[in-house]
């Protein structure tokens, strides 16, 4: 973990991050939270095999720990903003799975009356405003979001997600001289899978720590390990409570890694086979939580397998309540048109 600070340090592999102590109970919520994103994911790509989600469909395997610490981090009113591979960060601030898969769908019980789909749906009861399909766009928006907390001083915090291949666009960077010049309370996140679209970071940027650009604007940040939900939580909390204080902006770089392609359409020949089993092996968001739970003694092996049916069944109803869902009527294609 690199040190919070705005001048650029070198920083240890993220695997010497500290732990923090949480309580048993804490423990279970995160396992089965990630645990509800990992299986409602492999749902949703099962789903996509049969025909019944079109367009595009981004899965967040392997990355379940990036939200779910960050959300331990959140407060009620909190925003969020993210991107296209948002079906995870949904599912984390407590949108139903239903609505979601009846979404992907395009049916009309989804968030978004089945116009939506994967990328583009929205809560506003759950603060959460939405996946956006176009590369870092939703930078400039989650800004705008801060910029209204700022000026009814709320206390609140916006979290806005963006990738590493997203880190290289330039509204980025005229957000964060924004956000610095107004001291706005957003958390800038990005989840650095490592591999963007399909291009390694190796090989697409000389710089090949993201966070560290924001010293350019005096704004402060690090880096966190984000196989590791409890190293992800602490830095969350490191920087909300940065945001909430009234210091301005902050930058979380959190390293993580997707199992699957970038889309369901990608075949992710950019790597080795052998690269992603050492990552499942080793570093699993997942297994790192259910290995705490059984060693520690706060969870037996029954206990886990009664959590993980609870979910499939969640999930499975899920799905077939976006089966059931009936399309949205034609008279829909003329509502929630902003002229």
């Amino acid at each position: 973990m690199a040190t919070a600070t705005a001048a650029p340090t070198a920083t240890p592999e993220p695997e010497s991050e500290a732990r923090p102590n949480v309580s048993r109970d804490e423990l279970l919520k995160y396992y089965r939270e990630m645990l509800l994103i990992r299986r409602f994911e492999e749902k949703a790509g099962q789903l996509y095999g049969m025909g019944l989600i079109g367009g595009f469909c981004h899965l967040y395997i392997g990355q379940e720990a990036v939200v779910v610490g960050l959300e331990a981090a959140a407060e009620e009113g909190d925003k969020r903003i993210t991107s296209y591979r948002d079906h995870g960060h949904m599912l984390a601030c407590g949108m139903d799975a239903k609505g979601v898969m009846a979404e992907l769908t395009g049916r009309e019980g989804g968030y978004s009356k089945g116009k939506g789909g994967s990328m583009h749906m929205f809560s506003k009861e759950r603060h959460f405003y939405g996946g956006h399909g176009i590369v870092a766009a939703q930078v400039p928006i989650g800004a705008g979001l801060a910029f209204a907390d700022k000026y009814l001083n709320n206390g609140r915090v916006t979290f806005t997600y963006f990738g590493d291949g997203a880190a290289n666009q330039g509204q980025v960077y005229e957000s964060y001289n924004m956000a610095q010049l107004w001291s706005l309370p957003v958390v800038f996140v990005i989840e650095n899978n490592q591999y963007a679209m399909g291009t390694s970071v190796k090989r697409s940027t000389m710089s090949r720590t993201y966070w560290e650009r924001g010293a350019a604007y005096g704004i402060a940040g690090e880096e966190v390990d984000g196989m590791d939900v409890l190293a992800v939580k602490a830095a969350g909390e490191r920087a909300v409570a940065h945001c909430r204080s009234g210091a301005g902006p902050y930058i979380l770089e959190v390293k993580t890694y997707r199992y699957r392609g970038h889309s369901m359409s990608d075949p992710a020949k950019y790597r080795t086979r052998e690269e992603v089993q050492k990552m499942k092996e080793e570093r699993d968001p997942i297994e790192q939580v259910r290995s705490m739970l059984l060693t520690g003694s706060h969870a037996s092996e029954d206990d886990l397998k009664a959590i993980d049916k609870e979910i499939r069944d969640i999930v499975n109803e899920a799905a077939e309540f976006s089966k059931e869902s009936p399309e949205p009527d034609l008279t829909e294609l003329w509502t929630d048109i902003v002229a």
